[in-house]
């Protein structure tokens, strides 16, 4: 139940910066933050330095993202994001100049996974 919880608020929690920062999502978004914020909350209990799971938490977002657009833009043709007109970016599904700001919200997530781990145990 725990995770199931997790990836939920990680999927809602991904919607909600996504209105924010552009004014809309897709139905798709929910299931990718979740994936996201649940690998970001296995990620938060590993026994390493937190300036490594900040850089992990980044990697694990970059990659599910990517893999989310491969499928959802590029597979099924829905455009949902395209960042082919970002300098350095894989495919039009990722860029560095998501990278950072995944990296930025890594801090605080891993922070709010920390506090929520604590409310399950």
């Amino acid at each position: 139940m725990e995770y199931i919880l997790v990836y939920a608020a990680g999927g809602l929690l991904y919607a909600l910066l996504e209105l924010l920062w552009r004014g809309w999502t897709h139905w798709t978004m929910v299931l990718c933050g979740g994936a996201c914020f649940l690998l970001m909350y296995l990620i938060s209990a590993l026994p390493v330095p937190l300036a490594r799971k900040w850089l992990l938490c980044a990697a694990a977002i970059t990659a599910v993202e990517f893999c989310t657009g491969c499928l959802v833009n590029l597979r099924l043709g829905w455009k949902i994001w395209d960042y082919s007109g970002l300098p350095f970016n894989l495919l039009g599904q990722v860029c560095p100049h998501f990278v950072l700001l995944w990296l930025a919200l890594s801090v605080p997530g891993v922070e709010l996974c920390s506090a929520l781990r604590r409310l399950f145990r």
